[in-house]
């Protein structure tokens, strides 16, 4: 090999690993970084729009209703057997239920599937937390879903705080800051609008 050959060489092998470089940064960005990347939208419930009264049946029978809200912290999860996300965050919202103390309910929202369907997807999995069934999707259309998961985290004085489009880990400290954040801010807003007491 001559010295002007060499010479050409040297010079390509610089754009050549550049180039090979920037390939493999496109494939790694491209199939890779999704799935590292938040895999959720989170925002606020407007103030002045009330949370959405229902009723729903569960797969035991019990009818539920925005009654059963009162004096709670609500993870209210909407859900479907064929969607991906779902599936993933569901084992963790199933956590939550398990380690949750009475003044956090975590309700999870099946969307416009069978009940036998839902029942035996509950089951195959070990899901004890309560499933409700919204199979004409009416609540769906109360809450504004739009994507599924969403989950819309809901004051202990009934009011809606926020809303969480994607799938979350529900039993990480993510999620517990967010659930102390709703338990913090409903306690100041009922300490807020308790009257004063009256001066003799």
């Amino acid at each position: 090999m001559n010295a002007r050959s060499q010479d050409l060489q040297a010079k390509a092998q610089p754009v050549l690993g550049l180039f090979l470089g920037v390939l493999l940064a496109l494939f790694v960005t491209g199939f890779v970084a999704p799935n590292a990347w938040a895999q959720f939208e989170k925002t606020r419930w407007p103030a002045r729009v009330p949370t959405p009264a229902f009723t729903a049946v569960d797969l035991n029978g019990r009818t539920w209703t925005s009654a059963d809200f009162a004096g709670k912290v609500v993870v209210l999860n909407f859900w479907a057997t064929w969607c991906p996300p779902c599936k993933e965050e569901m084992p963790s919202l199933q956590t939550l239920h398990d380690i949750s103390d009475s003044h956090t309910l975590v309700l999870a929202v099946n969307v416009n599937e069978p009940a036998a369907r839902v029942a035996r997807y509950a089951q195959s999995t070990g899901l004890s937390l309560p499933i409700v069934l919204d199979p004409k999707s009416e609540m769906v259309r109360r809450f504004g879903v739009t994507a599924f998961p969403t989950t819309v985290l809901i004051g202990s004085d009934g009011q809606a705080r926020w809303r969480i489009v994607g799938d979350v880990d529900w039993s990480g400290a993510q999620a517990n800051s967010w659930l102390a954040d709703v338990r913090q801010n409903t306690s100041a807003a009922n300490a807020a609008a308790k009257p004063a007491p009256r001066k003799p």
